[in-house]
């Protein structure tokens, strides 16, 4: 791509400098860029300032389609751009070329007349906002090629916009793209390196099978969907740097992306290299990220494809949807609202709640009352839990309909992406340092992870009873064989019970429970942690929280019903195609399973 050149900026008022300061640490990290853009003078009011200089590029994907490409070309010339520089890139695919006999040769002759036509009014159309550059393939290269080769970003400053040929956009798109640029990525507090885009299409698509319908309530505008829109998509550069290094590695590897529970992979069964979407489906799931989408009343859109007959549509299907122009706009457009105020959803448009990390009894009070209306939570101790297990168990979980558990486990990056992709989780190591009113606990000697887990679970349950919750404490190597054992818990005689191989614990929220609890039961776990020696800790090894709480229980004189284990050990699982199998496998799992 050829390099933008530099452009005068007039200086930023000091109050724009004082709000730019606060980017200083975030833009540590960015590399430098070239080209500037000037200062927006929107005529609607907008909450935020301005971004810093940035680059703008739209890439327009073309192939034998005049009336659509000039109908594209002039929705995008007489959007408002209020003077900042917008780059026009056009990639022009080739027609294949099959046929060399007479009758081919004259349909030949036909599509480079065609040909020359696209070429003689893409020359003569007028860009006067910036560079325009034409790539004429000399080869048929087909959608996925067109997607993929139309950019590499030389800075984190650069962006593209990707519009197909038979979009058509508002006038307004570019004056929210760069509100949106300006308050989502330049701007710390609302920044995450998790959001990939920004989709202009409206919302209507849901490629989880057996997912929710998609449904928002009216007060929403912006929220986050993993899905990509291929009609008006814009793409941040790291995340697709990041897709281009993963799809190479994939590609070459002959790695399919293929995704149990996914309509978009029976399109790849159907269509192989035609489309792109799959693979960058399969990469945002690996990945965990999320694209920006708006939602705008009457079916409005600042994007809107006209479905004409091509590569996606036998035959024309007509525009999908209602284009929000000036003359139609009824409310703020550039009011956006802080990140943490949005609504994340995905493939199956299942809202997602990111980042729900207790680090100390104050943050487990949010995230049980965040759970689903239950009364009853599950403990899940993921310590030396392979990551394979746990996505299975998770899978699991989620073919059961199982919401009301916490993963408990160290601090580690593959605990903080489950966290990010919605599964709430205890940082043991956390919790521990922030209990400040337990410093007689011996932290050096406490590193052993049996004895981290048996402190944070015994705090934990401590809380939970006092919230009024009943509490499982599950080992993470053990599988539910049915969502009813975790509510088939009937006999109100007994307050606690405990599988044959304690491995699992039940703890009823009652009031003789807490009183046992809190009374001295907390205070016995901490002495025995204290007086536990090298020899003892050695000897512990291999043991679990359930079983140190059911012998301390019994030691203490309390009942503890046994109950036989309705549990599946995940020595006996298989896994294909990255997603989970077993004998006691859900068919409702098998299809919704959404592993990496």
């Amino acid at each position: 791509m050829a390099p933008s050149p530099k452009r005068s900026f007039l200086p930023l008022s000091l109050s724009l400098i004082l709000s730019l300061s606060a980017l200083f640490l975030f833009s540590l990290y960015r590399s430098s860029t070239s080209t500037t853009s000037s200062t927006s003078h929107f005529s609607l009011p907008s909450l935020h300032s301005p971004p810093p200089p940035f680059t703008f590029t739209v890439k327009l994907l073309a192939f034998d389609r005049l009336s659509s490409l000039s109908r594209c070309l002039r929705s995008l010339s007489v959007a408002h751009y209020d003077n900042d520089r917008v780059n026009l890139h056009i990639f022009i695919d080739h027609f294949k070329v099959t046929d060399t006999s007479s009758t081919g040769s004259l349909d030949v002759d036909s599509k480079l007349n065609e040909s020359r036509k696209i070429l003689d009014f893409v020359d003569g159309f007028n860009w006067e906002f910036g560079e325009k550059l034409v790539h004429y393939r000399t080869g048929n290269v087909g959608l996925q090629a067109q997607w993929l080769e139309a950019w590499w970003p030389s800075s984190d400053d650069e962006f593209a916009f990707v519009v197909e040929d038979d979009l058509e956009v508002s006038p307004l798109y570019y004056k929210f793209l760069k509100g949106l640029i300006g308050y989502y990525y330049y701007n710390a507090s609302n920044f995450s390196p998790w959001i990939y885009g920004a989709s202009l299409q409206r919302p209507r698509f849901v490629p989880g099978k057996h997912g929710n319908k998609l449904q928002l309530d009216s007060n929403t505008r912006i929220f986050l969907y993993q899905l990509v829109g291929t009609w008006g998509q814009l793409l941040f550069p790291r995340p697709w740097k990041e897709f281009r290094l993963w799809y190479d590695t994939h590609k070459t590897k002959g790695i399919k992306p293929f995704l149990q529970g996914m309509v978009t992979s029976g399109w790849y069964k159907r269509m192989g290299e035609r489309i792109w979407t799959p693979w960058y489906i399969k990469f945002i799931h690996s990945h965990g990220y999320f694209n920006l989408y708006t939602s705008f009343s009457h079916e409005r859109a600042l994007s809107i494809s006209h479905r004409d007959a091509g590569v996606n549509y036998g035959k024309t299907a007509g525009p999908d949807s209602n284009l929000l122009d000036v003359k139609s706009l009824d409310f703020n457009l550039l009011e956006m609202q802080p990140l943490s105020k949005l609504k994340w959803y995905d493939y199956c448009f299942r809202q997602v709640l990111p980042d729900r990390v207790v680090r100390d009894l104050n943050e487990l009070g949010f995230v049980l009352h965040s759970l689903q209306k239950s009364k009853t939570i599950i403990l899940v101790n993921v310590h030396k839990v392979s990551q394979t297990v746990t996505r299975n168990l998770l899978c699991h979980f989620e073919g059961l309909n199982i919401q009301n558990y916490i993963l408990v486990g160290p601090k580690s990056n593959f605990l903080l992406d489950l966290a990010r992709r919605g599964h709430p989780v205890i940082d043991v190591d956390q919790f521990l340092e922030n209990m400040q009113s337990h410093k007689m606990i011996d932290f050096q000697r406490s590193t052993l992870g049996l004895i981290k887990e048996i402190l944070v679970n015994a705090y934990v349950v401590e809380k939970t009873l006092e919230l009024g919750y009943n509490t499982w404490l599950v080992d993470g190597n053990m599988l539910p064989v049915s969502s009813n054992m975790f509510l088939d818990v009937t006999d109100p005689s007994f307050d606690f019970y405990a599988g044959n191989t304690f491995k699992v614990l039940f703890v009823r929220s009652s009031s003789s429970a807490k009183k046992i609890w809190v009374d001295d039961f907390i205070q016995r776990v901490e002495k025995m942690v204290n007086s536990l020696k090298g020899k003892d800790l050695v000897s512990m090894d291999g043991r679990n929280f359930a079983f140190v709480v059911t012998k301390l229980l019994e030691q203490k004189g309390v009942k503890i019903k046994a109950r036989r284990n309705r549990y599946v050990d995940h020595r006996w699982r298989i896994f294909v195609h990255g997603c989970c199998l077993s004998r006691v496998m859900t068919s409702d799992c098998q299809r919704r399973c959404l592993l990496q």
